[in-house]
């Protein structure tokens, strides 16, 4: 989806921004995410981010793993910055948007602040490559991706618009497929973190072979 902002390069946006810590959640470059806003802090963050001009959010997941504080979660060091790029009010006190992917950070350092929700100081420069679209998409093995798809809709009794997929560019392809994958934070972040579209695919690949090599041996439902 375009976006009316053209982001050429990490000097184009802001290095602090509001950050929405949710599990599990992986938007990407040109990726569109829907989101379900609900709880106060957020509404107030939606709210600002739309003041402010910008309307600019952070994606990021917490490393819950690694936190003592359950009310404050560390975060992980990267995520993905959107822009929201569709907004509706449910009527019921809920917001319903879409944020498209602009570009990876890498969390320099969190503010102190005195909004209920947590603001970051960010660095874009790790990831220049994310302003360039469809950058590398020519080295990924889409007859592979292709293939473990097939896979994984067989194994889970699901079916899939085989037009869109056929006419998806590599780039828009990959990135849905990791973004709707039903896998856990640490494969999401890996696949975040991944240095070129190649290799995100490669662990998207991989990820889903051993969660269907795990169905078929065990009968475990497998990563959820």
């Amino acid at each position: 989806m375009p976006i009316n902002a053209d982001y050429r390069g990490p000097g184009e946006l802001p290095q602090i921004i509001p950050v929405f810590p949710l599990p599990g959640a992986l938007l990407l470059p040109r990726g569109q995410m829907p989101l379900n806003i609900f709880e106060p802090r957020y509404l107030a963050m939606i709210d600002d981010a739309l003041r402010d001009g910008h309307r600019l959010v952070g994606m990021i997941q917490p490393d819950v793993a690694h936190s003592d504080n359950a009310d404050k979660p560390k975060l992980f060091s990267v995520g993905c910055v959107g822009r929201i790029t569709q907004f509706a009010e449910a009527g019921d006190g809920r917001y319903i948007l879409e944020l498209t992917g602009v570009s990876r950070f890498k969390v320099v350092a969190e503010q102190s602040v005195l909004t209920q929700y947590r603001q970051c100081q960010v660095d874009y420069f790790p990831f220049i490559d994310d302003f360039t679209a469809r950058k590398g998409e020519d080295e990924v093995d889409r007859e592979a991706l292709i293939e473990v798809l097939r896979d994984f809709l067989k194994a889970n009794n699901l079916k899939v618009d085989w037009d869109g997929v056929e006419s998806a560019p590599n780039e828009a392809l990959v990135n849905a497929l990791a973004m709707m994958s039903p896998y856990g934070p640490p494969e999401k972040q890996a696949m975040l973190e991944a240095p070129d579209l190649k290799t995100r695919a490669e662990i998207l690949i991989a990820v889903t072979e051993m969660d269907l090599a795990k169905k078929r041996t065990s009968g475990d439902p497998g990563l959820q």
